[in-house]
């Protein structure tokens, strides 16, 4: 796990989950995503929730401009994730994923009618 030393957003990584969590979580319902090794820059908008059947990443938090970290958390196939929504990162994708992805609805939407 690490943090965005600046807003304290973490991502929560699962390793291997027991099928009766994915289960709960009805993963196999959710939109799939595939993608080639590269960079790819990310802004949460939202709170994503991922399941990696297949890759390995390395993921940098964005720190602010005043600040460095080389703080990377690393995930591959089996791993459940969570990225917390205002969260900005690089992902840095050494094979290439496949994923099952869900968005949780924007916590600043609650307000709406």
């Amino acid at each position: 796990m690490a943090a965005d030393s600046n807003t304290n957003l973490r991502i929560t990584i699962e390793s291997n989950p027991p099928n009766s969590r994915l289960e709960e979580l009805s993963i196999k319902y959710w939109p799939k995503w595939a993608g080639p090794p590269g960079k790819y820059h990310v802004k949460y908008e939202a709170e994503e929730i991922c399941y990696l059947l297949k890759g390995k990443v390395k993921v940098y938090p964005r720190p602010r401009e005043s600040s460095s970290s080389s703080e990377f958390v690393e995930f591959g196939a089996g791993d459940l994730v969570i990225f917390p929504e205002g969260l900005s990162c690089t992902w840095e994708v050494f094979i290439a994923v496949d994923k099952y992805y869900k968005f949780e609805p924007p916590r600043s939407s609650s307000s709406s009618p």
